[in-house]
């Protein structure tokens, strides 16, 4: 379960950034998620509960955005979602998707600290 390394990544870079601004407690970290980042969701949230009992923020919260597929369809000059993950189409023409724009991201956006 790749996730839990994940979680404890989380919690590190937390971590990192409360000794920086001189040992502050964080209270919640802030994630994207894409659909497409190889991580799952719920997995990650248990493994994070997991993880935070043994790390300095024992009642630290995690906090997921979704992202979801977005592609940039050449028919519509623009960029669209897609119909599914099954299916890589362009959710307004139905061409075939070949540049996916988001949807990958695993990246930590915030942390609300107590000072």
């Amino acid at each position: 379960m790749h996730e839990l390394s994940i979680a404890l990544a989380i919690l590190d870079a937390a971590s990192e950034e409360a000794d920086r601004r001189g040992g502050a407690l964080v209270s919640a970290v802030h994630v994207r998620l894409g659909a497409l980042s190889g991580v799952v969701k719920e997995a990650l949230l248990s493994a994070y509960e997991l993880a935070a009992e043994t790390s300095p923020f024992p009642g630290c919260r995690l906090v997921i955005e979704d992202v979801p597929v977005v592609i940039y369809c050449d028919r519509c000059q623009d960029d669209r979602p897609i119909e599914s993950i099954q299916s890589f189409l362009c959710a307004s023409c139905g061409s075939p998707a070949v540049n996916v724009k988001h949807g990958r991201e695993l990246e930590i956006t915030a942390l609300e600290i107590e000072e």
